[in-house]
């Protein structure tokens, strides 16, 4: 295909994600109502326990609902077109690919999907707790007011990151099958892995929530060490193939 070619194959791929994107966000915002509830019952949690009555997220403008439902249908609906945009995606850069590389990039996305939104469950089963601690720093006699949106960044934010952290070791396993790092230099530096999991909780979760701490670190941990596994399997492997063929000095 020609430059040209590619450009007008490019936009026809845009095109169909941009109208999936759309489509997924109509639908988003019909649903948006239950979503702003889920979001918001942490902080209807800290109003029972204080005896409050009323509290809610602070809608300062004439236009703040509507924008906060617009961002959560955007989120909302990224997710439910994923499909239809990751298969653009794929089906523009797959003819310029070999096998090997398809099946590698089938295995890690088959990995990090499922990975990243492990991370985001976790993430949400931690968020109240979180809530809840950096509450309890309010003096005493003051009223804590959640703007809407200040409210949405930090729980958006929150579930991005660790999603994102939760993806990490299928990187590792990337390197590994790339020939960067092998699964022994992996294994080698899990000292140091350990204590990057532990500033990364401890940095995500507030200090006086020892809990979340402990659980979001614990989970990043055994996915690093199933990383290495994984990748000792793959040089395993690898070494043996490489026997089989002649390719390792003294093997016949």
């Amino acid at each position: 295909m020609t430059l040209g070619q590619h450009l007008l194959e490019l936009r026809k791929r845009l095109a169909i994600a941009a109208a999936a994107l759309i489509v997924g966000m109509i639908i988003a915002f019909v649903i948006t109502e239950p979503i702003i509830d889920l979001l918001a019952i942490p902080i209807m949690d800290i109003a029972k326990e204080e005896g409050r009555t009323y509290v809610g997220l602070n809608f300062t403008t004439i236009t703040s609902g509507f924008d906060l439902r617009m961002r959560i249908a955007f989120a909302i609906g990224l997710l439910i077109s994923a499909p239809v945009w990751l298969w653009q995606v794929w089906a523009f850069i797959m003819p310029g690919l070999t096998k090997k590389e398809i099946r590698y990039t089938w295995g890690f996305l088959g990995a990090a999907i499922p990975l990243f939104f492990a991370g985001c469950t976790v993430a949400f089963f931690v968020l109240p707790h979180v809530i809840e601690i950096m509450a309890k720093f309010v003096p005493a006699g003051m009223a804590q007011f959640y703007g809407y949106s200040e409210y949405y960044d930090f729980v958006f934010k929150f579930l991005l990151i660790v999603g994102i952290a939760f993806v990490l070791p299928v990187f590792l396993v990337a390197l590994n099958l790339a020939g960067v790092m092998s699964g022994r230099a992996i294994l080698k530096g899990w000292r140091t892995a350990v204590l990057i999991c532990t500033i990364f909780a401890a940095i995500v979760t507030p200090p006086a929530d020892v809990f979340s701490m402990l659980l979001l670190m614990a989970s990043m941990v055994v996915l690093y060490f199933a990383a290495t596994f994984v990748s000792l399997l793959f040089d395993r492997r690898k070494r043996k193939r490489e026997e089989a063929e002649g390719l390792v000095p003294g093997t016949v």
